[in-house]
């Protein structure tokens, strides 16, 4: 449980940068709480994403990951971002990316920002 926790926490601060270093991705809401608490969600949407869709995605695409050297995780990532805007839309929460390209830039600079929070943050599930 612990774990998840910490990994829907990294998911959330990956996102808020993202959305502050680029202005086509925005997050809106009327408080700093509500837009708090709809960054965990849309965290925890951005999750459910990585851990059912991704595999997938990534398996049927195996032979384009093989021919970039794995450069095709970029393009990956980026529709992992852009279905997440889709469905976060559909629950009505005011997350949006807008966007291919835009994307892929958050998709790399949310890669690197988890990276890092998985690297400071436990893991451990004691």
């Amino acid at each position: 449980m612990k774990n998840f926790v910490v990994k829907t926490i990294a998911n959330a601060a990956a996102l808020a940068v993202a959305i502050w270093l680029l202005h086509d991705i925005t997050l809106t809401g009327n408080s700093t709480g509500r837009k708090a608490l709809t960054l965990v969600l849309v965290a925890l949407v951005f999750g459910v994403v990585n851990i059912l869709v991704k595999p997938v995605v990534k398996l049927l695409t195996l032979p384009l990951f093989i021919l970039t050297l794995g450069l095709f995780t970029l393009v990956v990532n980026a529709l992992m971002l852009l279905l997440t805007s889709w469905l976060a839309g559909k629950l009505s929460l005011s997350f949006h990316v807008e966007g291919f390209w835009t994307a892929v830039l958050g998709g790399l600079i949310i890669s690197v920002v988890s990276w890092a929070m998985n690297v400071v943050l436990p893991d451990d599930d004691d």
